[in-house]
């Protein structure tokens, strides 16, 4: 399995120590299995249905390569999970806050996840319940 270093607090830290002189640098470096990255939960609230809201979704995430799905809410809203590098997540979460040109975002809630392994892709789901439905 490959890893790859990452500095993640929520992982036991490992001390790196420098080649030149053989000291102890002033950074930890964690081993987190590769395909582990960072997962965000969002729900985006606002004028988001009837208006490509999704397709866009889709279409953001998947040019960034990332992984995830998003719905619709039977509650009006849109919601999903977005999995990948860091800086793409925050790219394509800074797109979801503007939405398409006929939606109308009033409020985008994340949070972050466990990372898990198996997201291979980008899908809209069928519309359901929220999955967060018991936060509001």
């Amino acid at each position: 399995m490959s890893t790859k270093r990452v500095c993640l607090s929520m992982f036991t830290p490992v001390p790196f120590h420098s080649k030149k002189n053989d000291m102890q640098a002033k950074l930890w470096v964690f081993y987190v299995p590769a395909n582990l990255l960072p997962q965000i939960a969002f729900r985006v609230h606002g004028t988001v249905q009837g208006v490509g809201y999704r397709d866009f979704t889709q279409k953001c995430a998947t040019s960034h390569g990332l992984k995830g799905w998003c719905r619709n809410t039977t509650c009006g809203r849109v919601e999903g999970e977005i999995q990948g590098e860091e800086e793409t997540v925050k790219k394509l979460l800074q797109q979801l806050d503007k939405g398409p040109r006929m939606a109308h975002v009033v409020k985008l809630e994340k949070r972050e996840l466990e990372p898990k392994e198996g997201e291979d892709h980008f899908s809209v789901m069928r519309t359901m319940e929220s999955r967060y439905a018991s936060e509001g």
